[in-house]
């Protein structure tokens, strides 16, 4: 699995009066991406130009895509998506957007404007990685809640509801690889009480990088 941003990102270069703004999304499928860029567009509708590229997947079910949206052909669109090729990412997609500042950059200008925009952006990611997960459902008795979100987060565990009813209603996204420590440690903190429902298969992006 290729190594991914854990999330989004956004950095800004000022060249000679011109706005490069640098926005970064995880995108796991083209669709996604080009969601992404259509945000992106949303967001700075007076913006003269927003240069994209993204690349999916990796090895041989690679899928890459740029575009120059205007700039003179080459100037851009190309360079942004080597620096992201470069970079070593999967599953990512860059838009960078253009506020002209009144003074024509020339091709060289372009290339290295739009190269820095890239670079800068993705210098702010974090990397993660793609690993393969089983959603669970525990109920869990009040007196336990602490000690569980302990193991949750000791086993890479990502809780993604809590509902505090007679007993704590808690959905989570368990890494396969920690699987059976999380049940282990279940067990050994219920005595075996509590039963964990598995609800769907699934993925999550793990951090490579400590916090």
């Amino acid at each position: 699995m290729p190594v991914v941003p854990l999330g989004p990102a956004r950095a800004e270069l000022v060249v000679v009066n011109s706005r490069f703004i640098a926005s970064l999304s995880p995108a796991s499928s083209a669709e996604e991406a080009r969601a992404f860029i259509a945000a992106v567009r949303a967001e700075f509708p007076d913006a003269r130009h927003h240069v994209p590229a993204f690349v999916i997947g990796g090895g041989k079910s690679c899928v890459e895509y740029c575009s120059d949206d205007g700039e003179p052909s080459g100037t851009s669109g190309r360079p942004l998506l080597a620096v992201l090729k470069g970079s070593g990412l999967g599953d990512v997609a860059v838009v960078v957007t253009r506020y002209f500042g009144g003074t024509l950059l020339g091709t060289g200008g372009l290339v290295k404007a739009y190269s820095e925009a890239g670079r800068r952006v993705l210098a702010l990611v974090r990397r993660a990685e793609t690993v393969e997960t089983r959603r669970l459902e525990v109920p869990l008795p009040y007196h336990l809640y602490e000690r569980f979100r302990i193991l949750a987060r000791e086993s890479g565990a990502a809780i993604s509801d809590e509902r505090f009813e007679e007993i704590v209603r808690i959905v989570l996204e368990v890494p396969e690889d920690a699987f059976a420590r999380f049940t282990g440690g279940l067990a050994e903190l219920s005595a075996g009480s509590v039963p964990a429902r598995e609800l769907s298969r699934g993925s999550m992006r793990r951090p490579l990088e400590p916090d």
